[in-house]
């Protein structure tokens, strides 16, 4: 509906002054046998009461009128004496009751005339008295301050403008001054706006609060940072510039939403609560353009930057950001003429949903084509299992954005090809507290398994087998460390990670089978009185030959995590040690009177134990020296545990 139209749905009951006037002035010519009636008693007194209205109101109003060629500094009554600024509207109401029942009753009373030109120098008296309040009182009608007095109820309540405190169920209500300004600023505003609108000069209050108001809004968005940005400029930017940038945009759409604009739409409804059409005209003229601004950057993110999976948290942040202001948006731009404000907002969340879930997929393809060739060090940590498990950790931090976003899009898995039987028991169980997020636990699930079936792969890169198996030990109980040291944990529930914590037996007992076997093999597999003194010699032979040739062969070899690597190693004493320790002790008695004996028994079951312990760690050099001498040390750890 056109603003000038206005007046005709809000007062009916009464054309504006202008019409008034060409109506008063536009009568039909009258006939001699027309003459007007006698009037009755009743009406003549009404018409008394409203003439005296009239006369009542021309000393009151032009007592006021302050002509442009006036000497005098204008004088806002509403700053001043505030009794008479009630009676200045107070007499403009009767006045514009006196004219309507004059037009219905007596339109050819010359008493129209000076009414309509006294309405017009009221009606001029208002407009300035409602720019003054606008202009000079800015401070107290700042956003903040509005948001503040709304959120305060028995402020907007109960505070009159006439005294500093209130009561309110019989308990005194304490308001500090600026606070009582506040709300007396906006209570004047209203009733200015109220009198402007029932007597026909909504579009004059409509003009004059859009155009103050809107120099007001867009000064805040500025203040705030709210910019548009290009394309260019957004793909331009460096990743960590992307990320404070929306940072920076995400704390100002929380301050412009929180106080800017519901500041605006408060102050909006209490001012013009007169006109309902008015209102939302108004906030429209106000927010409209500003809010589809506020909320271009995110969709400009979304849509049009590179889709690197670096991006998919600052997005979820994003993400995130809006979801929780969505319902402050759904009541701030809640008229049918800033809708265009919430359809934009929905429209950024589905886009930003879309990449979140695009760079998702992109990170799952990138595991799969993952082609380095160059297998890890000693069968340590691979890189691409240090960023998997980085990324899904992070992504289950958000696994409540997460959950929303994935429960929107239908599941799709980037590959057939990984079996579910990977797993002992593939079946994610999260706790009762987190079935809601059945999806995103589905998700991370599939995105570790395209992990460890990558790394199956890559184990195939190194030409020893054991080393193959070790380092899917390694990398396999990583995962679970990692899992176990976040929210991950709940997500995917306790049979997933001992599912995964029976493949790091299985891969560390085969590496354990593949590797020591030799060694275990070179000693008798039962210990035989009958054997000669030569065949001892030869057991003891091929043994330090194997060992050596083994531990030579694994000294480069790491278990980064301690507690795998005790676990290891104490499983290859009890293994290792212990069968030698018996054949030590058998056969030493045996070969006690031979020559060169430190030469054919190079390791006593202490020492030989305590260069197991010195195994798997990044920087082994300890044992060296050991496999050259036959002095007996100190018990080692692992010997210890074993003994």
């Amino acid at each position: 509906m056109a603003i000038c139209d206005i007046s005709k749905t809000e007062s009916s009951s009464l054309s504006t002054p202008r019409k008034a006037k060409k109506n008063l002035f536009s009568f039909a010519k009258t006939n001699s046998s027309d003459l007007t009636p006698p009037q009755k008693p009743s009406q003549t007194f009404s018409r008394t009461i409203m003439e005296e209205n009239i006369d009542n109101a021309s000393a009151i109003i032009k007592k006021w009128d302050h002509s442009e060629s006036s000497s005098d500094k204008y004088c806002s009554f509403f700053q001043q004496d505030r009794k008479e600024a009630k009676e200045y509207i107070q007499c403009v109401n009767d006045l514009k009751r006196a004219m309507h029942f004059l037009v219905t009753q007596h339109s050819t009373c010359n008493k129209l005339v000076l009414a309509q030109n006294l309405m017009q120098m009221a009606m001029q008296r208002l407009e300035k008295e409602f720019h003054q309040i606008l202009s000079t009182k800015k401070e107290h009608l700042d956003p903040e301050s509005v948001s503040k007095s709304s959120t305060s109820s028995h402020l907007s309540r109960s505070i009159s403008v006439d005294s500093q405190e209130s009561t309110e169920s019989g308990n005194e209500i304490q308001v500090t001054e600026f606070e009582r300004l506040s709300v007396q600023a906006m209570n004047d505003l209203k009733m200015i706006a109220e009198c402007m609108i029932g007597s026909g000069y909504a579009k004059e209050c409509w003009k004059m609060y859009r155009t103050i108001r809107k120099s007001v809004v867009d000064e805040g968005l500025y203040r705030l940072g709210i910019e548009s940005r290009s394309l260019a400029q957004l793909n331009a930017m460096k990743p960590d510039v992307l990320e404070n940038n929306i940072t920076d945009w995400i704390n100002a759409a929380k301050v412009a939403i929180k106080t800017l604009f519901y500041g605006e739409k408060f102050l909006c409804d209490h001012v013009l609560s007169a006109s309902k059409t008015m209102r939302d005209t108004c906030f429209s003229d106000l927010a409209k353009d500003a809010g589809l601004n506020l909320f271009k950057f995110p969709e400009l993110v979304a849509t049009k930057t590179k889709k690197s999976h670096g991006k998919t948290f600052v997005l979820m942040d994003l993400h995130e950001a809006i979801e929780q202001l969505l319902p402050e948006i759904e009541s701030i731009f809640s008229y049918e003429s800033v809708s265009a404000v919430k359809v934009k907002v929905h429209s950024s969340l589905n886009k930003l949903k879309s990449s979140i879930l695009s760079m998702i997929y992109n990170f799952e393809v990138s595991i799969q084509k993952n082609s380095s060739k160059t297998p890890v060090p000693g069968g340590g940590i691979h890189p691409l299992t240090t960023s998997v498990t980085d990324y899904v950790t992070s992504l289950a931090s958000y696994n409540g954005v997460l959950s929303d976003i994935i429960s929107d899009f239908a599941f799709v898995s980037p590959s057939s090809s990984y079996p579910e039987a990977y797993f002992d028991s593939p079946s994610i169980s999260p706790t009762p507290n987190n079935s809601k997020n059945s999806s995103v636990s589905a998700k991370l699930a599939w995105i570790i398994l395209v992990l460890l079936c990558k790394l199956d792969s890559k184990a195939e890169l190194y030409n020893d087998i054991a080393l193959s198996y070790l380092f899917l030990a390694n990398n396999i109980h990583f995962v679970i460390e990692r899992v176990r040291a976040s929210t991950l944990k709940d997500l995917l529930g306790h049979e997933w990670t001992s599912s995964l914590e029976r493949k790091v037996k299985l891969y560390s007992s085969k590496y354990e089978n593949v590797a020591w076997s030799k060694v275990i093999l070179c000693l008798p597999k039962s210990l035989n009185p009958a054997i000669s003194p030569d065949t001892i010699k030869e057991h003891f032979k091929r043994f330090n030959e194997s060992f050596e040739e083994s531990y030579q062969r694994q000294k480069s070899w790491v278990v980064p995590d301690e507690k795998l690597r005790d676990e290891i190693k104490t499983s290859i004493a009890r293994r290792l040690v212990s069968v030698y320790r018996d054949f030590y002790d058998y056969y030493m008695v045996v070969l006690s009177g031979e020559n060169d004996l430190d030469v054919l028994v190079r390791y006593s079951p202490d020492n030989f134990g305590t260069c197991l312990t010195d195994l798997f760690h990044e920087n082994n050099l300890r044992c060296r020296s050991l496999l050259s001498s036959t002095t007996s040390l100190p018990n080692s750890c692992v010997w210890r545990c074993i003994s």
